[in-house]
């Protein structure tokens, strides 16, 4: 078990047309299978096998599909996964919370587009993701993104097992929106928080993927009020 977060590249080790797989996947399932072939020639594979199935699913763990990212003034999900909370964190700031489970894609992406303002790592406990006292109390990299406007606000934030954020820019970085921005190893979670110009579009128990889900829409601008 580790934890920390880590401003390191996310790059892809292997790819066709339609699946690509994050590089530590290939390192970790490697690791298993040479491990496996040990455990196989010491003591026969009904032994190695759930060395090799752990192999497996770290490639699977580990995937990064494609995404098409839609246009417009929207605010797209950071995290393929499940929302489990929509609701008022001021009187003027609303939180969205989407939990990833162990088979969801784990790689995140930026909400908007934007600059990169700030970039936070907070330390702290490491309840289940799906908890409501996550947002608060959990170890979490906290990035403001400057968008149109008004800042948005995005965490990642690490789970029970693994622990391990990665996070690929830094303040002063420019981002597209659904751009990659990192991953979160093995269970976590992910929060937006929007201002009110933002008109949210996701309710609780949504599934939505990351870069191509729309989970808020900007409001036109009013004049003269």
């Amino acid at each position: 078990m580790f934890s920390g977060v880590a401003q390191i590249p996310l790059p892809h080790s292997w790819e066709n047309d339609t699946d690509v797989i994050v590089l530590d996947g290939i390192y970790y399932a490697l690791a298993l299978a040479g491990a496996g072939g040990v455990v196989c020639w010491l003591a026969g594979p009904w032994f190695a096998a759930p060395l090799w199935l752990l192999a497996l699913f770290c490639l699977y763990f580990f995937r990064d599909p494609d995404r098409t990212i839609p246009e417009g003034p929207v605010a797209v999900a950071p995290a393929d996964g499940k929302v489990v909370a929509v609701q008022a964190e001021t009187p003027r700031v609303s939180r969205i919370s989407i939990f990833l489970n162990i088979f969801d894609v784990h790689v995140n992406r930026t909400p908007v587009a934007g600059i990169i303002r700030t970039v936070e790592y907070r330390r702290g406990s490491f309840h289940v993701a799906s908890k409501e006292q996550c947002s608060t109390e959990n170890e979490q990299n906290v990035v403001t993104v400057q968008g149109e406007g008004s800042p948005v606000v995005f965490k990642q934030i690490a789970g029970l097992i693994a622990r391990r954020i990665v996070f690929t820019k830094k303040p002063g970085d420019r981002v597209a929106t659904g751009e990659r921005i990192g991953l979160i190893r093995f269970g976590s979670r992910m929060d937006v928080l929007l201002g009110p110009e933002w008109e949210i579009v996701v309710k609780p128990g949504d599934r939505v993927s990351a870069g191509s889900s729309v989970i808020a829409r900007r409001r036109e601008p009013t004049h003269g009020a």
